[in-house]
């Protein structure tokens, strides 16, 4: 019936021409039908003109034939001319068919309906807009059309609709951006360049708020950064800067949150320009976010620590800077501020291969102790252990950070003994931390936490250490660092006053009973101490077993030391050899223990050729009437005085500012002892090795036993050069 009704109103050649292969004949017949159409309009015959509208749809634009569709698509947009104001009641059945058409296999069908819709759009301007989405995802096909013709005519209808969406006040963009957003990860170069066209255009418009959808958006824009092609890069660079610049013009209506997530992934592109401008946004959303950015504080920070250290200068400078400024931001935890989420990636930055990052991350662990102490402590467990290994950075300024998070952490008596027994253990465990670290470990320790405290707990935990060769190997590192670090001088010059004062005596003490895992460490604390008489002592006790090649390493050493500022004041009492009879024996003592060919005998004896001639007679050395085995007497500061060796009692032979020096021999001579056992144990066990070694391998090779028993020679009496002469130590 419609059909029969519209080919009452259309000549037959009309319809004829209309399909037409010729585009002329086509042309034509699209004038008639307009004209055609116009009347009807102008006759109210609304129902014929919809007759026509189908006819053109189901019989030409629907049609199998090319030159059908093509004369369908220009028909559809002459009835729209020919509607002219009244086209908007009709647009329903006249819009769908031409949209279908730009799919068509056919370019040149594509071409016209492009055609087609820019005709039919300029006839119905904002009543257009209904359609806007389902226009819109054409236009977004269509520009990236295999043909270039039609290309061409979809920039023309992009423009148009453009125009159009710019002055209607039926647009909405809310329905609009999930469209937007569902295309902005397309790769191809035409897409993107066409989405971000619309997205210039949208932000341009007053009554659109863009910037209130730009979560939705800014991830895609992003994206674009990193094009291969240069155009779109800098498209989406110049709309990045156009919102960036209208968040500072309204910081109060953009979500801050969302554009964080998107920023903090970003941040890691691999793409040098993506950082770039992602670290730049992010600086900016941290100066100006305020409480809305304080959940996303740890996400942030997780993206700016590895900036830090970016190859790219520019990208390193806007890190810094962003970093001093969020960590200038004191939130509170009520607010939301998530210190364990911080905390964490801190920790886990101290990972990282870079080593300015590492450092930053301590920054913030330190900064984040200083500011919420309480909860910090709370997840010590967690960051402890990291924090230990970490003091085996190669770099030495992240050790000395490290070592001042440690400080901050210890300031509690439970957590400085709960770091100093980690810290003893992780010595225990890696032996190249304690030879290349424990020096500066032990020395920051000592000033950030108070030399004697360090030492007195060291000395307390290395008592009871059950691995004694390395306790004897720690107790002489700290020997070392004590006699030879600036940062220990206050505690040299205290334990030199052991035999006068109680705080001395007290440290004296407290280093003696682990001080003795090691002979040279003990006499070494009582050449600090003045105690001359106790170090005589302590050498007269050694036996054959305790010289070995590590005691002479160590007694080396000590004869070096003995030339330095530190025992300065040693050598000046050589200058009184009567007074300080006890000190000349032990000096004497230690060369006689040294082979007379190594540097140090020589060292030593030159030394001892220095001092004033002086006779150990029995007349020197036998007790004065008084009980006082000296003769001398030595003047301190504050004009008291005490006998050499600091025996201010006139009736105790051992006895000196209540240090039982007996007592304390006995203790060196039961760990000594201990030592020896252990070492004898340690030899036997290799010999047990090494002879179950040979036996394997004489049973393997049984004709070795027809051998001549080199053995035998043993036996012999050594030669008269192979003997040892007096004093002399063969190594």
């Amino acid at each position: 019936m419609a059909t029969s009704e519209a080919l009452s109103v259309i000549p037959a050649a009309v319809l004829r021409n209309l399909s037409d292969k010729l585009y002329e004949k086509r042309k034509n017949a699209a004038l008639e039908l307009e004209g055609i159409v116009k009347q009807l309009a102008a006759a109210g015959d609304h129902d014929k003109i919809t007759a026509v509208i189908n006819l053109l749809t189901e019989e030409y634009t629907y049609s199998p034939q090319a030159n059908h569709r093509k004369g369908g698509l220009i028909g559809l947009a002459a009835a729209t001319v020919g509607l002219t104001s009244e086209a908007a009641q009709h647009l329903e059945q006249i819009v769908p068919p031409v949209l279908n058409s730009f799919s068509d296999q056919d370019s040149r069908v594509r071409y016209y309906a492009c055609e087609a819709l820019y005709n039919i759009a300029k006839v119905v301007r904002g009543d257009f807009i209904v359609f806007f989405n389902q226009i819109f995802d054409a236009l977004c096909k269509l520009s990236a059309d295999s043909d270039a013709n039609v290309q061409s005519a979809a920039h023309l209808l992009d423009r148009l609709v453009k125009d159009i969406v710019t002055e209607s006040d039926q647009f909405s963009i809310e329905e609009f951006i999930p469209l937007l957003r569902e295309r902005m990860n397309v790769l191809n170069p035409y897409v993107r360049q066409f989405l971000v066209g619309w997205i210039t255009v949208l932000d341009s418009v007053p009554d659109i708020d863009m910037l209130g959808f730009l979560p939705d958006f800014l991830d895609g824009l992003f994206n674009m950064l990193s094009d291969s092609s240069h155009e779109i890069r800098q498209q989406a660079d110049s709309a990045l800067s156009e919102f960036l610049q209208e968040i500072k013009n309204s910081p109060v209506s953009v979500d801050y949150g969302r554009m964080a997530e998107i920023l903090v992934q970003r941040a890691g592109s691999p793409d040098e320009f993506t950082r770039l401008t992602a670290i730049t946004w992010i600086n900016e959303l941290v100066k100006l976010g305020g409480d809305q950015l304080v959940p996303y504080y740890a996400d942030i920070l997780g993206a700016i620590l590895p900036c830090i250290a970016d190859k790219e200068e520019k990208i390193r400078v806007v890190a810094r800077e962003t970093n001093d400024e969020l960590r200038s931001i004191k939130a509170d935890p009520a607010e939301g501020f998530d210190v364990e989420a911080l905390l964490t990636i801190s920790r886990r930055q101290l990972s990282s291969e870079f080593e300015a990052t590492r450092i930053e991350a301590l920054h913030w662990m330190f900064t984040l102790l200083n500011r919420h102490r309480n909860e910090v402590l709370v997840f010590l467990n967690d960051v402890f252990d990291t924090l230990l290994k970490a003091l085996s950075d190669p770099s030495d300024e992240v050790v000395l950070l490290v070592l001042e998070v440690h400080a901050c952490i210890a300031k509690e008596k439970q957590h400085f003994r709960q770091l100093i027994v980690f810290l003893v253990h992780s010595f225990r465990v890696d032996n190249s931390l304690l030879e290349k670290r424990g020096a500066l470990i032990v020395r920051r320790l000592c000033v950030l936490l108070d030399a004697e405290r360090v030492y007195r707990e060291l000395s307390t935990i290395l008592e009871g250490e059950s691995d004694l060769d390395f306790a004897s190997v720690m107790v002489q590192a700290l020997n070392l660092i004590l006699l030879t670090s600036s940062e220990l001088s206050d505690l040299r010059d205290l334990l030199k006053q052991s035999l006068v004062n109680t705080a001395g005596k007290d440290l004296f003490l407290s280093l003696y009973a682990s001080w003795c895992h090691s002979p040279m460490a003990v006499i070494s604390l009582c050449f600090l101490a003045q105690a001359y008489q106790h170090a005589s002592s302590v050498i007269q006790s050694l036996v054959e077993e305790d010289v070995n090649v590590k005691f002479l390493v160590q007694l080396d050493k000590l004869i070096n030391l003995l030339e330095t500022p530190t025992f300065a004041y040693l050598r000046l009492q050589l200058l009184e050899p009567g007074r300080y009879i006890w000190l000349l024996k032990a000096l004497y003592g230690l060369l006689m223990l040294l082979p007379q060919q190594s540097a140090a005998f020589k060292v030593l004896r030159t030394r001892l050729k220095t001092v004033p001639k002086y006779s150990f007679s029995g007349e020197h050395l036998r007790r004065t009437p008084s009980g006082n085995p000296y003769s001398q007497i030595s003047y301190l500061r504050g004009g008291s005085h005490i006998s050499e060796d600091g025996d201010t009692s006139e009736d105790s032979h051992d006895m000196h500012n209540a240090i039982n020096f007996s007592s304390r021999l006995q203790q060196f001579e039961q760990i000594q002892q201990q030592h020896r056992v252990h070492s004898k144990s340690q030899a036997h066990l290799s010999h047990n090795s090494m002879s179950s070694t040979k036996f394997v391998q004489e049973v393997q090779r049984p004709e070795d036993s027809k051998r001549p028993n080199q053995a035998q020679d043993l036996s012999r009496p050594p030669s008269r050069s192979s003997r040892k002469g007096p004093g002399q130590l063969q190594l």
